[in-house]
């Protein structure tokens, strides 16, 4: 089992990109190729929530990577915690440009929760079924 791998990111828009190539580099470097898409994605839309609706002003996010034998766990922390920015699911109409995030994560991971973060903020974090190093993942 790889040892898990965090990185911090600082407040601008630029670290959504930096944040999905960490995800990549850490998946590649474990040989976990299987899941590597969605996590990716997955890391862009949290990433994005936590820079728009999760940080108060100034603050970064923290993107961690844990790998089992048969899981990843994707976790992104945040400065703002549950009681003032509760993620849900939303149904946006047809014409809505944004709100479609959490759906993509649930779609894609095997699941996915909200917990608080000590001493302050909330971590989202999702699962992800994982094959084989250098596999593909398994079915769900």
């Amino acid at each position: 089992m790889p040892d898990a791998k965090q990185k911090f990111f600082d407040p601008r828009p630029e670290s959504v990109g930096l944040a999905r190539d960490f995800a990549v580099t850490t998946l590649t470097s474990w040989g976990l190729h299987g899941p590597a898409d969605d996590i990716r994605l997955c890391v862009s839309e949290l990433a994005t929530n936590a820079l728009i609706h999760g940080n108060d002003p100034g603050h970064g996010f923290l993107v961690r990577l844990d790998a089992g034998d048969d899981f990843v766990r994707l976790e992104v922390h945040d400065s703002r915690p549950l009681h003032r920015s509760q993620p849900a699911i939303t149904h946006p109409a047809e014409t809505d440009t944004a709100g479609r995030g959490l759906q993509l994560i649930e779609v894609l991971s095997d699941r996915w929760g909200i917990e608080d973060r000590r001493p302050r903020g909330k971590i989202v974090w999702t699962l992800f079924k994982a094959g084989q190093p250098g596999g593909q993942a398994r079915a769900c």
